[in-house]
């Protein structure tokens, strides 16, 4: 190792330890309400409540420091078949949801929406309909490649992969013959 100056070990010493500049470790104590912590409990036994949310309840609950000493996380997460980071993450997603939590136990919401699929009724209606016609001259029937490249140059419909095609037929039951 290099030696070095008066001033620079507790850089070292921090990049050591994995941070950048701070070295010492954050913690996100979880301190419960009598209300909140019978919720959770009730969450852990009664009623159909999704694994996830029964697994976060019970972090939640084994992390609450207003009942006593809390266990360290790897005693924890080994109680409960989490990894350690799994109880770090709900920790803190407890601290930035401001102590709520059914925040914290339920699912997050997303950033942003799922992409909308381009087949609509309108196009489902045209491709079976294309379907349905006469197949062009030279093929005997319909395939779905052949449908794929007629569906490529008509400009209403959107550009489609013959799987997608494919589905959208079986779902109507539509059969190429």
């Amino acid at each position: 190792m290099v030696e070095l100056a008066v001033g620079q070990s507790s850089l070292v010493a921090s990049f050591r330890l994995g941070g950048g500049a701070v070295s010492s470790r954050k913690k996100y104590p979880v301190a419960l309400s009598a209300e909140d912590r019978q919720a959770l409990v009730r969450v852990t036994t009664t009623g159909v409540r999704s694994a996830s949310m029964i697994r976060r309840a019970r972090v939640l609950l084994a992390l609450d420091t207003s009942v006593g000493e809390v266990d360290p996380r790897v005693v924890i997460a080994e109680r409960v078949g989490v990894s350690c980071e799994s109880v770090r993450l709900i920790s803190k997603r407890y601290a930035e949801t401001g102590d709520d939590v059914w925040a914290t136990v339920g699912r997050k919401e997303r950033a942003c929406p799922p992409v909308p699929s381009p087949v609509t009724g309108e196009v489902e209606a045209r491709l079976i309909a294309l379907a349905c016609s006469t197949p062009p001259k030279g093929h005997a029937r319909w395939s779905l490649r052949l449908l794929e490249r007629h569906v490529a140059l008509i400009e209403d419909i959107p550009n489609l992969d013959h799987s997608t095609i494919g589905r959208v037929l079986k779902k109507r039951n539509c059969v190429l013959t």
